[in-house]
């Protein structure tokens, strides 16, 4: 089965959520060490009071969370091997633009050439999938 372009386009948005709120999460949750309970039990309610009481951490976490249900959704009518691919390299590549933007450091050169690469090959899969379905248009 082939992927419509719509499909596609649903796949990259779910790698833009993933990838594009975890460097967001990261520095919400920096807060974290400075929490220290005595039993583990009370560290984790504390940690989970601290986390969600701030909304610098909870809107990334929520188009986080939007990313998934969106991949759930998209994974009914999209065939795996191209959707997990999409999803999970260009989540990445997206970690890697927005930490960037952030100020962080992600690599140099090599990982330049990782984000080209990643990006051409999900290219020609992309490129690939959308020309089938063009030839054969799905019955659906």
């Amino acid at each position: 089965m082939a992927a419509s372009l719509g499909q596609v386009l649903a796949l990259v948005l779910v790698a833009a959520l993933w990838g594009g709120t975890q460097p967001l999460l990261k520095r919400a949750s920096s807060g974290l060490q400075q929490v220290h309970e005595r039993t583990w039990a009370r560290q984790l309610l504390q940690e989970m009071k601290t986390l969600f009481l701030n909304t610098e951490y909870l809107m990334p976490f929520f188009l986080n969370q939007c990313g998934s249900l969106l991949y759930y959704l998209t994974l009914a009518s999209t065939d795996l091997t191209l959707a997990v691919p999409i999803s999970n390299s260009l989540a990445i590549v997206f970690t890697l633009i927005v930490g960037k933007v952030l100020g962080e450091d992600i690599g140099g050169k090599r990982a330049f050439a990782g984000i080209v690469l990643t990006v051409a090959g999900i290219t020609l899969c992309i490129t690939s999938s959308v020309s089938k379905t063009q030839r054969h248009p799905s019955t659906l």
